[in-house]
C-alpha cells in the first residue's frame, strides 16, 4: 500500500494505490493520521483510484478519517473508488458517514 500526499490551502489529498487490507492497513492508518495532524485540513480527499483490492481494512481506514477529520470541525470525501472496494463500502453503509463520489 503507497499513499501520496498533496496539501494545499487547509485541502488535504491522500492518493492511495495498492492493497488495502490487514497486512498494510496498520502503517496505512499511521500514515493518515500523521499526514492530517500535520496539514491540519478542513477537507480530507480520499482518493481511492490505485486501489486494487479493499477488504474491511479500508473501512476502519476511512472511520479513522473521519474521527480525526470531526476533531478538525473538518469533512471527508472519499472519490474515485473502483467497483470492488465500492461493493465493500456500500456492504458497510460507509456513505452515510462520509461523502463518496
Amino acid at each position: 500500500m503507497e499513499i501520496n500526499a498533496k496539501s494545499s490551502d487547509r485541502n488535504l489529498l491522500l492518493e492511495f494505490s495498492g492493497e488495502l487490507d490487514h497486512h498494510g492497513a496498520r502503517n496505512s492508518l499511521r500514515e493518515v493520521e500523521m499526514a492530517i495532524d500535520a496539514a491540519l485540513p478542513k477537507t480530507l480527499v480520499l482518493d481511492m483510484s490505485g486501489i486494487t483490492f479493499m477488504d474491511s481494512s479500508g473501512i476502519a481506514l476511512i472511520l479513522r478519517a473521519q474521527q480525526r477529520m470531526q476533531l478538525l470541525d473538518g469533512s471527508v470525501l472519499v472519490c474515485n473508488v473502483p467497483p470492488q472496494a465500492r461493493r465493500v463500502l456500500d456492504a458497510a453503509g460507509i456513505g452515510r458517514l462520509v461523502t463518496i463520489r
